[in-house]
């Protein structure tokens, strides 16, 4: 046994991580008694058989005992009822497990001075995890079954125990009073335990019991005792069993607690963080990661009633290595999702309909007979990826999800790890980490560029979001979390301004894209809105740069944009461009107030052409009038584009809700005077009569004289009038049948018109609004007709052209008809106009 001992080990503990060094020390002492030569030379080779054996004998444990745990673990799970009479054998395993724990962490912080290559590294175990974690295991079965053993217990007790136990009383020759009554008191109290006190969920005591124990070995263990224990060994041994037994019943904590616990790891913090960190990083022990938080509630045990003063420091230190822990292992299974998600959305990029054209060319030079057969490339399809030649090859991606897989396994473990008084939930830490993730991948895949105004085309934003999404969708299949919640709080973040961190969303991204540099390259010229197509087209010149608009504003575009964003950011887009155009009216109210006086002549004088083209030569600024409806024109026929698309998506997604809020509109007798229904209906993408929207931006800048206001808005009404035929000077003036639009986009204006006027009369409130746009209609019919008076070529360059737009405003107007354009304005000039620029595209295409 001496040299057992000595050969097991180098080092004994002294306290905690206080250890010695037993075999210099023995030798200093044997060194100073004469004649223990022989016993000096035995120590210390017992010391170099110790550093060259020890750790190898020991790590050959750790590995027995690594499977022979989980061996336990896993019969006692399939069969719990063993836990009972396999109790003994449970907390022999967790003792000796403990012990190996134990000699690894002292021997490897205390290495012998002379270590060689091979006992350094029987001094690191890399599968330490999978045994702490079997501990761990067997510890949760344990609490987990405990009323099981209590049952087990309570029937051995009352119907072996007692029996037997009183047996061997009647058999005893001599037997004391005092004796006498302790034996019979033990019988007794084991004989009246009955099951159903376990199944009241009765709370048991039995220290009474051990304590008569206690005084009955003092008693038959003094001199002159009539009862001499040492005689009566059988009964002892029998007593010292039922007091086991008694454990197993009410004192199963404080039982793991002196087999199991590993609270000395508090004390060995940086092996503990470096087994922490070299299990992370070894895929293979991933699954016992959760090991590490779990041992963290065990620091509790080695705090003592007698030295408070290190209660606070080791509770503090545990809660603060728990929640690392947890941190670190969230962290590292949100670093293997997204590197999965990326690929994924690689891949999916590569299905898109851009990346076609590769593979058209290369079948195209696959049909001619190139003799250089050198230079052929094989082009590899999306999808060569999924085949494989043999199951042993592993792709990264197969270890990826391999290395998920594991991750997930500790951090669905246990629902909850309870540290001191606090509840920590590893599934909360993941839910963290991937919403924090989600949002910032999502505004990243965004990819905006401030310096080069590049930006990333809604729909393959939304194919890259949907292969993020089912990438962590697929997350479910390994953690009982709610990927649903990460979603919902993500995307419902990314529709408005900012999101939780104060951060720019996709709608904020996109409303600052689409408003700012989008429509301003529109308002600068070379791209046209298209009312056929429903985008706006890029008639790019001859050596410009190319930008293709319809990239980014056709129907299906703006779908995906209303898809992502929703109906907040849709609104969000909708407020900002309310914005731009407020501030446009604001500056063409300005340009009223210069030519009050020409206008109101203009007004009162319509029927009088001669007076009319004299006043209309003292209108300044006509041209920049023009130019600003043109641009608030652009915007709202964007706007109206944008609505559409979002009532499309939500069609689909809400189609019960849709119809409802259609037969609201439909159906208020008393029109909307509160505006709850046109705010419902213009959120949900439907048309309005008067745009909520607008109205509310422009309320704002409204003056505060209420006669003066409607007397502007009327003069601006007859600005913009009677300054039509103006556009017929602009070569850009030109109808374009294709496209149905007018290249310089003068088409816009009759949104224009109708939107805005329909919205100044409304906040004027005076309930004239038809009347008023009546009146523009008889002002805008007598301006154009005077063009057919015009002997002037300039002046009447795309004369048909302008008639259209009068055709136009009619159409879109809710307070016009043709009847009414009828009586104003031959609709014969207008079928004529027609058929004439027709006719001017075709020989235009021709030549």
């Amino acid at each position: 046994m001496w040299v057992s001992a000595l050969e097991s080990g180098w080092v004994v503990t002294l306290f905690r991580d206080e250890v010695i060094y037993i075999h210099s020390y023995i030798q200093a002492f044997f060194d100073t008694i004469k004649g223990y030569g022989k016993r000096f030379s035995e120590v210390k080779e017992c010391g170099h058989q110790a550093v060259q054996k020890a750790g190898y004998k020991h790590r050959e444990r750790r590995k027995f005992l690594r499977t022979a745990l989980k061996e336990l673990g896993l019969i006692l799970s399939d069969q719990p009822g063993l836990m009972g009479p396999k109790a003994l054998l449970v907390f022999i395993g967790l003792c000796y497990a403990r012990d190996e724990v134990f000699w690894l962490l002292r021997h490897n912080d205390n290495p012998p001075q002379k270590i060689k290559g091979k006992t350094a590294e029987d001094l690191v175990d890399r599968q330490l995890p999978e045994l702490l974690f079997h501990m761990e295991e067997l510890r949760a079965l344990i609490r987990k079954y405990s009323q099981v053993m209590q049952r087990y217990y309570v029937q051995y007790l009352a119907g072996y125990d007692a029996v037997a136990l009183n047996l061997m009383i009647q058999n005893l020759q001599v037997c004391p009073e005092d004796e006498s009554i302790i034996l019979s008191s033990l019988c007794n109290t084991s004989a009246n335990l009955t099951v159903k006190q376990v199944e009241d969920n009765e709370i048991f005591d039995f220290r009474a019991f051990r304590l008569d124990w206690f005084r009955l070995q003092t008693y038959t263990s003094v001199a002159k005792t009539p009862l001499y224990l040492v005689d009566h060994r059988e009964l002892a041994q029998y007593i010292d069993k039922m007091v086991f037994h008694t454990k197993m019943v009410d004192n199963l904590d404080e039982i793991m607690v002196e087999t199991s616990d590993l609270s000395l790891f508090c004390f060995y913090s940086k092996i503990f963080e470096s087994q922490f960190h070299m299990c992370l990083e070894f895929p293979a022990q991933n699954r016992y990661i959760i090991a590490f938080p779990l041992i963290c509630s065990h620091f509790q045990n080695c705090t003592h009633e007698l030295c408070p003063e290190e209660r606070h420091h080791i509770r503090e230190r545990s809660l603060s290595v728990v929640n690392i822990y947890l941190e670190e292992m969230a962290k590292e299974a949100k670093n293997i999702i997204t590197t999965i998600c990326d690929e994924q959305c690689t891949m999916s990029d590569k299905l898109l309909p851009k990346h076609c054209a590769q593979t058209i060319a290369h079948l195209a030079n696959r049909k001619k007979k190139d003799k250089n057969k050198k230079n052929n490339i094989d082009f590899v399809k999306p999808g060569a990826e999924s085949y494989r030649k043999t199951r042993e090859e592993l792709t990264t991606m197969d270890k990826l999800h391999m290395a998920l897989t594991e991750l997930c396994f500790a951090i669905n473990y246990c629902p909850t790890v309870n540290v001191w008084e606090y509840t920590f939930a590893p599934r909360e830490y993941l839910h963290q980490h991937l919403e924090t993730r989600f949002t910032k991948a999502l505004v990243g895949m965004v990819m905006f560029n401030q310096d080069t105004s590049e930006i990333a085309k809604p729909s393959e934003l939304l194919v890259s979001v949907r292969a993020y999404m089912n990438v962590l969708q697929s997350v479910e299949n390994y953690v009982h979390i709610d990927i649903t919640r990460v979603f919902n709080t993500c995307l419902l973040q990314q529709t408005h301004s900012i999101d939780s961190f104060g951060e720019k969303t996709i709608a904020s991204l996109y409303t600052q894209w689409y408003s700012e540099i989008l429509l301003r390259r529109v308002s600068a010229g070379n791209i046209c809105f298209s009312m056929n197509q429903k985008a706006f087209v890029s008639l790019t010149a001859e050596g410009a740069i190319p930008f293709n608009a319809e990239e980014y504003s056709d129907i299906n575009e703006l779908r995906s944009l209303a898809e992502l964003i929703g109906p907040y950011g849709m609104k969000s887009l909708s407020e900002t461009l309310m914005w731009h155009i407020a501030s446009q009216v604001q500056e063409l109210k300005k340009l009223v107030v210069q030519n009050k006086e020409v206008l109101q002549l203009l007004r009162t004088n319509f029927d009088k052409p001669e007076i009319m083209r004299e006043q209309f030569k003292r209108l300044q600024q006509v041209d920049n009038v023009l130019q600003r409806m043109t641009i608030i024109g652009v915007i709202l026929s964007f706007r109206q584009i944008a609505q559409e698309s979002l009532m499309e998506v939500l069609e689909c997604r809400i189609p019960f809700l849709i119809s409802s809020i259609k037969d609201f509109q439909q159906q208020l007798p008393s029109g909307d005077p509160m505006r709850v229904i046109s705010d419902m209906c213009s959120a949900a993408g439907l048309p309005c009569k008067v745009d909520p929207i607008l109205v509310s931006a422009l309320r704002q800048h409204k003056g505060e004289q209420e006669e003066e206001e409607h007397l502007i808005v009327c003069l601006l009404m007859v600005f913009v009038a009677v300054s039509l035929p103006r556009l017929a000077r602009s070569e850009g003036s030109f109808y374009r049948a294709s496209l149905e639009g007018h290249a310089n986009n003068i088409h816009c204006m009759a949104p224009a018109i109708n939107h805005i006027f329909g919205a100044l009369f409304s906040i004027c409130g005076q309930g004239d609004i038809e009347d008023r746009m009546k009146e523009f209609l008889a002002l805008a019919s007598s301006s154009l007709l005077r063009l057919g008076q015009e002997t002037d070529k300039e002046a009447i360059k795309n004369r048909e052209s302008v008639y259209l737009l009068l055709d136009l405003i009619v159409q879109e107007s809710p307070f016009l008809t043709m009847d009414l354009l009828e009586s104003c304005f031959p609709y014969v000039l207008i079928r004529n106009a027609y058929h004439e620029v027709y006719k001017q595209e075709q020989m235009l295409t021709h030549s």
